[in-house]
């Protein structure tokens, strides 16, 4: 079974007898299982049962409830900017999640351009980069994907909660996408509801309802990824005003396909097709003329991505087709004063 398909049982969009009779009980008998092991270890933290490393300068988590698919590269890209605009000196801490041997993942490769100059530290053990980045000169260390990582201290806890499918389904993993029961928010400083543009009105109340018995009215913001610009391997950017209206041939790796389309259309484009490939995946050549032949086949006039995935591509054009990678940003709709406010009490 791949992971597209995984994910097609877990969300119940296949509901054969197999799904429904083998796959999905047995997916949730091994929730149960991880659930006690999640519990367990988290115990072990909050009842001081497991050491935690402290660093001298502030530690800034941005992390989520599920597996992928909440927007946090341009999260810590804007961490970072915000940083940096109050003269601090800031390093990036990851895992480097599926990364090649010898290589970076795409995730470093985005934030090398869209944070140029900011030191990354990719290990597993990411109290060792803290310390190797401290010596460096950082006054600031953002932990990306830092919410379930509690061997690393933190001043404080960001959470981003996808408002499409904001509790992966219901069940924890591998059932569903949730690492940590809902509970767990409890931990969180601040939690910002992502995609909000792309849920109904409805949704986004029941979500803020179920939130706040969890976290304060006033620990909490919205936010959407606002397209900017197109951008292709060369750097070179055009602005959306002129290409809106154009037919395309989308495709990307990452956790929330679906969410990448709708942005897509809510942009302006006629999307004629969108292949998808499983997170972070590595393209190769193979894949490269397979999007090309079937872009063409649809007679579209660009073949458009995600900038995490133009980042692992070497070609300009598929088939001879032009292609671009859609730049985005964070805007804010609610709370976004309250987030500073809480983030200044650690440069003042």
């Amino acid at each position: 079974m791949n992971e597209l398909e995984y994910l097609r049982i877990i969300s119940g969009q296949r509901q054969d007898w197999r799904a429904r009779l083998l796959y999905q009980p047995c997916l949730r008998f091994l929730s149960l299982l991880y659930r006690v092991g999640v519990g367990f270890r988290n115990r072990m933290f909050d009842w001081r049962l497991r050491s935690v490393r402290t660093v001298d300068v502030p530690v800034v988590s941005l992390g989520n409830l599920t597996t992928g698919g909440t927007g946090k590269t341009p999260f810590v890209a804007w961490l970072t900017q915000w940083f940096q605009n109050q003269h601090k000196q800031v390093a990036l801490l990851s895992r480097g999640y599926r990364a090649l041997p010898g290589e970076v993942n795409d995730e470093k490769l985005l934030l090398d351009r869209l944070c140029p100059g900011v030191p990354h530290f990719q290990n597993p053990d990411r109290c060792s980069s803290a310390v190797k980045a401290i010596e460096k000169g950082a006054q600031v260390l953002i932990l990306d994907d830092g919410f379930q990582h509690r061997k690393l201290g933190r001043t404080i806890d960001l959470v981003l909660i996808d408002a499409v499918c904001p509790w992966g389904h219901g069940y924890l993993l591998p059932r569903g996408l949730m690492r940590e029961p809902a509970s767990s928010l409890r931990r969180a400083d601040f939690v910002i509801m992502t995609r909000v543009d792309q849920c109904s009105v409805t949704e986004l109340d029941q979500l803020k309802q179920e939130l706040l018995k969890l976290v304060p009215a006033d620990r909490m913001a919205t936010a959407v990824f606002q397209p900017c610009a197109l951008i292709n391997v060369a750097d070179e950017t055009v602005p959306l005003e002129s290409v809106q209206g154009k037919r395309v041939w989308a495709f990307c790796a990452i956790g929330n396909p679906a969410g990448f389309r709708l942005t897509l259309e809510q942009a302006g484009f006629d999307v004629a097709g969108l292949q998808v490939f499983a997170d972070h995946h590595h393209y190769s050549g193979e894949d490269v003329q397979e999007i090309g032949s079937r872009a063409k086949a649809a007679d579209v006039d660009l073949i458009l991505t995600t900038c995490k995935d133009l980042v692992k591509l070497s070609e300009p054009m598929f088939c001879g087709i032009p292609v671009w990678g859609l730049e985005i940003g964070v805007q804010f709709r609610e709370g976004r004063e309250l987030l500073e406010r809480m983030l200044q009490g650690l440069v003042d």
